[in-house]
């Protein structure tokens, strides 16, 4: 009796069509994986939402934007244009990362920082969490913090200059509004604890019609153009090439850095939001992201949408103005 077998031709047949089998599956495969990390991202943008509602209702006011970026978050200073640290530090205790709000944590407010807060301090940035990272993007770790000019005097962190220094970053930033680009350097003032006796927190609002922002103290109140209607946080635009080098100006600090365009962008009418692109930075300043078709913005109510990218410049514009007088409504 014959022993029944493939010939090599069958053989090869076969073969040929599990490859195309395969090849029609795999972007299949990848589309839904992408759907996956790009409704994780969402839940990330609702989570800090939740959080700023939280943190408004007990504060009575959304989180602020930080000083600059010679400071990161200290405990010390409480919420409101005070804190030093940028809106991700102050969402920490209504994200249930409390232990990681007080890292440092000395009670002084007045005079230079000490070892142990500096020390605090670091190891709080170099903490990173999932709830600040889009996973379409990058990995939840951290990511090299390139220094430059401005970087020689980081106030209250222990040294985290020159080569080597990693710190935990993020891919979600505050919205300054639609009156003013955050391009231009701030005054590095205060510079230390003890400036603060007679700075005024008021020298920036008016440059910024946003809900964070630099010493901003936004209230829910303030939302006039309607909590619906109005951006709050949103995904950022980066360049590909910058995901992990850090070399790009607007993600060299760390998530907990005070105002900055790393956790901070505009919405200006001559600005547009843009996918993720390499070697394209014009937009730097800009809400965008790396997923295909949309980005992701929640809103001051605690909402979040996908918008196009080919939003109408003045839609997107009012949307970042939280006292807009234009009628205006999300795109569906």
């Amino acid at each position: 009796m014959r022993r029944s077998a493939f010939t090599l031709v069958e053989l090869l047949v076969v073969i040929a069509i599990i490859g195309m089998l395969v090849g029609l599956l795999l972007p299949a495969v990848q589309q839904a994986r992408e759907a996956a990390r790009q409704m994780q991202c969402g839940n990330n943008l609702k989570n800090l939402g939740l959080a700023a509602l939280n943190h408004e209702s007990s504060v009575k006011s959304y989180p602020s934007g930080g000083w600059h970026w010679r400071m990161v978050g200290d405990s010390d200073w409480g919420f409101g244009e005070k804190q030093p640290g940028g809106f991700a530090f102050s969402l920490l205790p209504a994200l249930e990362q409390s232990a990681l709000f007080t890292l440092g944590s000395d009670g002084n407010t007045t005079s230079a920082p000490s070892a142990t807060k500096k020390a605090g301090a670091l190891t709080c940035n170099q903490t990173p969490l999932p709830v600040f990272i889009c996973p379409s993007r990058r990995a939840c770790k951290t990511y090299t913090f390139v220094t430059g000019t401005n970087h020689n005097a980081v106030y209250n962190i222990t040294a985290p200059s020159g080569s080597g220094h990693e710190l935990a970053k993020g891919d979600y930033a505050g919205n300054t509004g639609s009156k003013t680009s955050w391009g231009a350097a701030p005054s590095f003032t205060p510079a230390a604890y003890p400036d603060v006796k007679t700075f005024n927190f008021s020298t920036d609002r008016d440059k910024f019609n946003g809900v964070i922002f630099r010493f901003s103290r936004v209230t829910i109140g303030e939302v006039r153009s309607g909590t619906t209607n109005t951006y709050l946080i949103g995904e950022k635009y980066l360049m590909t090439d910058d995901y992990e080098t850090g070399k790009n100006d607007t993600d060299n600090e760390g998530i907990f850095f005070g105002g900055c365009d790393d956790s901070l962008r505009s919405c200006m009418t001559s600005s547009r939001p843009c996918q993720d692109r390499p070697g394209y930075n014009t937009p730097k300043n800009d809400f965008g992201s790396t997923h295909a078709g949309s980005f992701g913005m929640c809103m001051c109510d605690g909402s979040v949408q996908r918008l196009s990218y080919s939003i109408d410049s003045a839609v997107h514009a009012n949307l970042a103005n939280r006292a807009s007088t234009e009628a205006v409504t999300i795109p569906q």
